[in-house]
């Protein structure tokens, strides 16, 4: 068994094909095992190369690094979210723990893409949450009010507004919050790649079987090899599940997006040349868009309990269908066969929307569950588990463990049940703005 991603996904197809792949082909030994090739273990790996820089750290991904849901993800540094539970004063100082967490993962990314002169359209130019519904101008206001109690920037729209900004007439009311970044996923992860010490030993296409402490040491064993390690980090997101991980704490859910090739000068022109915006639903199975540098758009609109290692063509052209009618509800006037790519990801959610963070056992740590954020908080958990484990702390860690854990999940079979009927009733409550 292995991760089979499909090819179609833009952020990476755009960037020049790497070389020199290393997979793992025989039996190992090391100090340090890092398995996930992410943000989060790229950025584990970087800072443990940084802390024993005499030490060789092995990195090991089931598939090529960077290029699960790290670069396929939408492209948002998110500054605060508003499908998670928290909407009114009670839950005020939880929620400001979370975005204490967000603005944390802000500054990691940032700090390293000014260290290494990164160049991955990095646009600090805002958000919209948006809905078609007037009706939803009520929760739009209260997310509103507590925005301004923890001093966020943000301002309410109306149609006309929002046309001029987004060139749409699709939305009637929306909240535009000032400190959301916009960014290509695939060209950050790629440079999170390129930056790697030397003394980090990457190892990819290199599948997970099965794992075991034995005698104090962590085995660990792949298709075509074992690794024994004295130290062991686990950040495989949206797969922590299928490793055992945590597995009452966390499900991988799959999304689909499309991205349409470039507007031409006409096309463009004809809705009122934006510049490059992101909305999110004000719903949580409406659908995300953005209009991205290269003036594409990308649409997200389908989120589903499916099999995690594999989606087919024909499964992914049926959610391009869908994606095409969100498209044309916003913008009639494009073709018919605008959209060029459609590709799968997979992400890891909580009952709580919290995040995983933590010592499981004796030299074995895992950071994961991000819940749609993995580009800021993957990156900061990534640079901290790795501190964590190292035995040393940091006023980070302290922020990130005042945080709520991840509630208990029912058994498999309930859970699949529950959480397919809840995206069912939330998928009948966005329909209007799929």
């Amino acid at each position: 068994m292995g991760v089979s991603n499909d090819k179609f996904c833009t952020w990476i197809n755009e960037l020049n094909p790497r070389t020199n792949i290393q997979t793992l082909s025989k039996d190992l030994e090391c100090e340090w095992l890092i398995v996930g090739a992410g943000y989060t273990g790229l950025s584990a790996a970087r800072k443990l190369a940084e802390i024993y820089p005499n030490k060789t750290i092995t990195l090991i991904d089931a598939q090529l690094a960077g290029e699960g849901a790290s670069s396929r993800n939408s492209g948002y540094l998110v500054d605060t979210t508003l499908n998670d539970g928290f909407t009114s004063d009670r839950d005020l100082e939880n929620y400001k723990k979370k975005t204490d967490i967000y603005k944390l993962g802000i500054k990691a990314v940032k700090k390293f893409i000014q260290e290494y002169q990164v160049d991955c359209d990095f646009n600090e130019c805002g958000k919209y949450y948006a809905s078609s519904k007037i009706d939803d101008q009520k929760t739009l206001e209260n997310f509103s009010k507590i925005l301004s109690k923890l001093n966020y920037e943000n301002h309410l729209l109306f149609k006309d507004d929002l046309k001029k900004q987004l060139g749409t007439n699709f939305y009637n009311v929306g909240l535009y919050t000032k400190g959301g970044i916009l960014l290509n996923p695939g060209k950050l992860v790629r440079a999170m790649i390129n930056a790697l010490p030397n003394n980090v030993n990457l190892l990819e296409n290199s599948f997970l079987i099965n794992w075991k402490i034995n005698n104090g040491k962590i085995i660990c064993e792949f298709e075509k090899g074992t690794i024994k390690s004295k130290k062991i980090i686990f950040a495989t997101n949206g797969f922590l599940k299928s490793l055992g991980i945590k597995k009452n704490y966390n499900f991988p859910l799959t999304l689909t997006a499309s991205m349409t090739r470039p507007l031409n000068s006409k096309e463009y022109s004809d809705i009122g040349s934006p510049k490059e915006w992101g909305v999110l639903s004000v719903r949580p199975m409406g659908a995300t868009v953005r209009m991205t540098k290269d003036k594409r758009i990308m649409i997200r609109n389908t989120a589903e309990v499916s099999n995690p290692f594999k989606m087919s063509k024909m499964e992914l052209d049926k959610r391009a269908a869908i994606q095409k009618i969100g498209i044309k509800k916003r913008f009639p006037q494009l073709p018919n066969d605008i959209i060029e790519s459609t590709w799968s990801g997979v992400v890891s959610r909580s009952r709580n929307s919290s995040q995983i963070f933590e010592k499981l056992d004796d030299n074995v740590f895992v950071a994961g569950c991000y819940n749609g954020s993995g580009i800021g908080v993957g990156t900061l958990f990534g640079e901290q588990i790795a501190i964590k484990a190292a035995n040393e702390t940091s006023e980070e860690i302290k922020i990130i463990e005042k945080k709520k854990k991840p509630t208990w999940l029912p058994p498999t079979f309930f859970l699949d049940i529950g959480v397919k009927t809840r995206l069912m009733y939330e998928r009948l409550r966005s329909r209007s703005d799929i």
